[in-house]
């Protein structure tokens, strides 16, 4: 059974493995609220994952150490193994799936750890480790549902107990509950009025579901940004840890995620994960009640595969009015671009490409039509260069 002492051990060994993250004041993610961010995105291995994974490898057998240890993963917590596994001289096996974007899987090879690719997806690789596991008598080491591994990342609910002492509540991503068990268990159990608020992705609400409909549920299937909370059954010990200490859940969208890994850029100089910014996601859109209070934001991962990172950025730019697209009906004639380009200015937007074609077959001989793309401000921006250009004459498509 989890208990406080077996977080506050779990806190004693790792203190000289792992770095005591920061907690930094965010005031412009909510103006209505006073939101800090807990930064295990700055964490050794770039996320939370290696308080688990190290503190259940310090509670093996010696006779276990000497046989190895074997995890399934395709990210943090394949990194957190790894390293846990090296610091302590024990010998890892990580299955992934043969997918795996190579950056994950050099990654991990970099912590010392033997990596083992298995044609599919996540499940496939997952039945390897089980069976490898049953055939040389590997320990598995699960991502989540695991009192150790769940102890582990509970010494980050300590941890912000003694950093801000006044917190009123913390915000904290779920996938597969691993980590909200752990910092919920701990958080109330030393002072039960912290509001734990947790988060998942629209695209993946394992955990939401099971919580709502009083029972585990399977997912068919998850699509999200957030990769390293799409989970499509939470385990048994979280389902019940969840169940008892945590106060809500809610979801975000991939839309409002991006938005939020882009405020985290441009205002805190964090780079944050998909799942490392959804409670920055839920703060921002006011998706859980922390109007007024001392809130903290657990930014559980910096592992951001870059790859994506640029479509992510135009996605957040798209969601707050940052970057738009208009559709402009002209007649064919000299001055019109001229005319278009010169309102946009005297506003203060900024095009960054333009795309001008003659008429169609069926429309109008005389017409053109402009693509514009623009930088601006805010939606109300937006609005503001629209009702100008419609008020000088100009024919706007879509509205």
């Amino acid at each position: 059974m989890l208990t406080l002492d077996k977080i506050y051990h779990a806190k004693y060994v790792l203190k000289q493995v792992i770095r005591e993250t920061d907690v930094i004041h965010a005031p412009k993610i909510n103006p209505e609220s006073n939101i800090w961010l807990k930064t295990e995105n700055l964490q050794i291995t770039g996320s939370f994952k290696v308080r688990g994974a190290y503190y259940k490898m310090s509670c093996l057998s010696d006779e276990e150490k000497a046989k190895g240890v074997i995890a399934c993963s395709a990210g943090n917590h394949a990194q957190g193994v790894a390293l846990a596994a090296s610091k302590n001289g024990i010998r890892s096996i990580i299955c992934l799936p043969d997918g795996a974007p190579i950056s994950k899987v050099e990654a991990t090879k970099s912590y010392g750890a033997e990596v083992c690719l298995v044609k599919g997806v996540y499940d496939d690789a997952y039945k390897e480790a089980l069976r490898q596991r049953d055939e040389h008598g590997y320990t598995f080491v699960h991502p989540f549902d695991d009192e150790n591994v769940i102890a582990g990342q509970g010494t980050i609910g300590l941890e912000l107990i003694e950093q801000i002492p006044d917190m009123e509540a913390v915000i904290v991503p779920i996938g597969g509950g691993g980590l909200i068990s752990g910092v919920a268990y701990a958080i109330k159990s030393l002072n039960p009025k912290i509001k734990v608020y947790g988060v998942q992705a629209a695209g993946a609400p394992s955990m939401y579901n099971a919580v709502r409909d009083g029972q585990i549920e399977r997912l068919d299937g998850v699509s999200t940004i957030a990769d390293g909370i799409a989970v499509k059954e939470p385990g048994e010990n979280t389902f019940r840890l969840v169940s008892d200490y945590v106060d809500d859940i809610v979801t975000v969208t991939d839309d409002e995620i991006s938005a939020a890994i882009l405020a985290l850029m441009e205002q805190q100089k964090l780079v944050t994960e998909g799942a490392g910014a959804v409670p920055v996601a839920a703060a921002m859109f006011n998706k859980v009640p922390v109007k007024d209070k001392k809130t903290v934001c657990l930014l559980s991962g910096g592992n951001i595969d870059v790859t994506i990172l640029s479509r992510v950025i135009k996605r957040g730019l798209l969601m707050t009015g940052r970057n738009s697209t208009l559709n402009i009906e002209l007649i064919d004639k000299p001055g019109q671009l001229m005319d278009v380009s010169r309102i946009i200015a005297e506003l203060g937007g900024n095009v960054i490409s333009i795309h001008h074609e003659r008429a169609n077959e069926g429309s109008d001989v005389n017409g053109c039509y402009l693509r514009i793309v623009l930088e601006t401000r805010n939606y109300e921006h937006i609005e503001e260069i629209k009702n100008a250009l419609k008020s000088n004459g100009f024919k706007l498509s879509g509205d």
